[in-house]
């Protein structure tokens, strides 16, 4: 489900004299696509922290309380500076560090926190797009998520809310997420770097365990580690 950035909370979340349920609610088990992230208004985004983390919103009246589920997984764009370009040395068009601050305080931390991945696209060379070596194809990338999907059904068997990685809770992230003592070490240095919180921290576990089923490991290795933590560019210094 696409959504514009000129949406409203209460279209966003349900609501209204007659509650109806909202956009994220629509997306139920599907997912929610929310382009130019900076231009929704913070008050709109920032309703949506409580329903990610319950994955249900709820709204009272004064005669009734009307629960929605909200399991959907989010994704979302954003340039990078107001620009577009972010300290690009290719560009004219740059943006200052204040400018830069200004624009992402449009994003909450706690709302970043509550997502799993921060990932960077860069611009395209056009030596690169003239090339014809094609990449990997769809349809493998398609068979290797299934045979991780079937792992973590497997894994999750007997317990009833829980079917994949993204919903364990932190009994299951420490029966299936355990490190050695080198993974240890590097998630301790990344979250004393990058100053990340304790939902940050489960998060990178959660990525590293799906790396690590993609690839089908049974244990969770320093480079799964490494990887998850490259998925939180936003919580990196050279963000701000």
């Amino acid at each position: 489900m696409y959504t514009l950035c000129n949406i409203s909370d209460v279209a966003l979340v349900g609501g209204g004299q007659y509650p109806q349920p909202g956009e994220i609610s629509m997306a139920h088990n599907g997912v929610l696509f929310l382009d130019e992230l900076t231009e929704f208004k913070r008050s709109v985004l920032e309703v949506m922290r409580q329903p990610l983390e319950d994955l249900e919103v709820t709204i009272s009246r004064a005669r009734f309380t009307v629960t929605y589920p909200s399991s959907f997984m989010l994704v979302a764009s954003m340039n990078p500076s107001p620009s577009g370009f972010f300290y690009d040395p290719s560009s004219a068009v740059s943006a200052s560090k204040g400018e830069i601050q200004r624009y992402m305080g449009k994003i909450s931390g706690p709302l970043l926190d509550r997502i799993d991945m921060h990932l960077e696209v860069s611009a395209v060379p056009f030596e690169k797009l003239i090339q014809k070596r094609r990449g990997e194809s769809s349809l493998l990338i398609r068979e290797r998520v299934i045979r991780a999907r079937a792992l973590q059904t497997k894994r999750f068997a007997s317990i009833k809310s829980v079917h994949y990685n993204a919903q364990m809770q932190s009994k299951q992230i420490r029966e299936f997420c355990k490190l050695k003592k080198a993974s240890k070490s590097l998630l301790k240095t990344a979250r004393e770097r990058l100053n990340l919180s304790a939902r940050a921290y489960d998060r990178i576990l959660k990525v590293a365990r799906t790396i690590a089923d993609l690839e089908a490991h049974k244990k969770i290795h320093s480079k799964h580690i490494s990887e998850a933590i490259q998925y939180r560019s936003l919580d990196r210094e050279g963000w701000i």
